[in-house]
């Protein structure tokens, strides 16, 4: 560990993002304990020299750090006030900007946009300024900065003031949100976080359709994108990595347990997620429901491996959502268990080792989001898959651009269709399922982290 006050060169190539690349975590005798995350940025960093990561503290253990002046070379975490931070992250960019992006609001009463939006809105402002702030710090003369997300929209515009210099990027991992729906938001503010993001050189999106989404807000709205470039970057699965890290010992011990719980003989269809609304767990397990009830030969015959990790659970939605996956799992367990079938294995303790090893004895992969901006699980489990596997798709899935033609496309909305497609996945040949794993995977692995920020780089250092 090194103080992170110590002198260091103007970085040439910055990232801004919430969450950064390593945490801490304060224990009992007073010392913290530092862990490194993972990832396509993290990897991608690896390869460049004069590098800075500028991240938000983001638990009483990062703050301390930050205060004790505790840190990594290339690391600069902001202790940005705590209740400004959740203001801005969990008031407006997960309560409000992740629910826009999403098509998530029940519209007949919400949102409302009052003074209480208006008080968090100057948090989310006050966040983003402290990120600007410091990337006008840090960067040397014509830097390259990549700006992360949804969370740091107005990053940008506020850096180009403070820099005008600098070839700024942002890149957004979510969908974006079509014209109609995005002027849900006031007028000022969808206007502010378009010129937000306007203030980049570079504005790349996961998807094509994400991409148009918003030229199509800055041409309704703003009359155009102005000197912004668009791009467009796929990011795919780490091939490499999934692969040596499925079969390690801890994988191999979780698809004994995994084997044992199903029981011999059945067929699995796997689903892996966080207890995300836009993820729509709740009605493909009311599809595995249907499938069960309308095709009763399936019945002792198949297993459905759920694995819901809780997410925002500081939310309340977000509580009574992982609530409702457990009320349905519960509900089907009792339907249609015997003493020697479970038809739902659900597992919401968040385990990576397991996760693969459910993909590895995946027969049918059920990825069926409301709307995503990729969806890296559609592209894993055909990488990882020990005898390959079907694909069930939402058309909604940033994935559905790269992997369409090889999965089962289901709308995400018709239970009743998922249901069917279920079925055609799990009566769907050998040979045909083999062959499809293998284009699947292919195109899963095209863009690889490392190669996948890279590619933005050059792409902004050469606009």
């Amino acid at each position: 560990m090194v103080s992170e006050h110590a002198p260091q060169p103007a970085a040439q190539v910055l990232v801004a993002s919430n969450r950064g690349p390593v945490s801490y975590a304060l224990r009992e005798d007073g010392t913290l304990d530092s862990r490194r995350g993972g990832g396509g940025l993290v990897s991608g960093l690896s390869a460049v020299d004069d590098k800075m990561w500028v991240c938000a503290a983001l638990g009483d253990g990062d703050r301390e750090a930050v205060r004790r002046g505790v840190g990594e070379p290339g690391v600069r975490m902001l202790d940005i006030d705590a209740d400004v931070h959740a203001d801005a992250y969990n008031g407006i960019a997960n309560s409000v900007l992740w629910f826009v992006h999403h098509l998530l609001y029940q519209t007949p009463v919400e949102p409302v946009f009052d003074a209480e939006f208006r008080r968090q809105w100057a948090s989310f402002e006050t966040y983003n300024r402290a990120f600007a702030e410091a990337l006008a710090e840090e960067a040397g003369e014509g830097a390259a900065v990549l700006v992360q997300d949804y969370h740091l929209a107005l990053v940008p515009g506020m850096l180009r003031e403070l820099r005008p210099d600098l070839r700024i990027g942002h890149f957004s991992h979510t969908p974006w949100a079509p014209v109609d729906y995005f002027r849900l938001l006031p007028d000022d503010i969808a206007e502010q976080l378009l010129h937000g993001i306007l203030g980049a050189d570079r504005a790349a999106f996961l998807t094509r359709r994400w991409a148009d989404a918003f030229i199509g807000c800055c041409t309704e709205i703003l009359g155009g994108t102005g000197r912004t470039r668009i791009g467009v970057h796929g990011l795919g699965a780490d091939a490499e990595f999934l692969r040596r890290r499925a079969h390690e010992a801890d994988v191999d011990e979780r698809m004994a347990a995994l084997r044992e719980q199903v029981g011999p003989g059945r067929k699995t269809i796997v689903r892996v997620d966080r207890t995300e609304l836009s993820k729509n767990i709740v009605r493909g397990m009311l599809a595995y429901r249907a499938l069960l009830d309308e095709r009763p030969e399936w019945r002792g015959r198949v297993v459905h491996i759920a694995f819901a990790y809780p997410s925002r659970q500081d939310l309340g939605v977000y509580r009574e959502y992982t609530a409702e996956v457990q009320r349905v799992a519960d509900a089907i367990n009792e339907a249609h268990g015997t003493a020697d079938w479970t038809p739902v294995v659900l597992h919401v303790k968040d385990d990576f080792a397991r996760s693969l090893a459910a993909y590895r004895l995946a027969d049918v992969a059920l990825v069926n989001p409301i709307r995503d901006g990729m969806n890296l699980v559609a592209k894993e489990v055909p990488v990882v898959s020990d005898h390959g596997c079907a694909l069930v798709l939402s058309r909604e899935a940033g994935a559905y651009e790269e992997l369409g033609a090889d999965s089962i496309t289901v709308n995400p909305y018709d239970v009743s269709a998922t249901a069917d497609a279920l079925h055609e996945a799990l009566t769907m040949a050998d040979d045909e399922r083999t062959a499809r794993t293998k284009r699947l995977a292919a195109a899963a692995t095209a863009l690889p982290p490392q190669q996948w920020f890279l590619e933005q780089l050059e792409a902004l250092r050469q606009e």
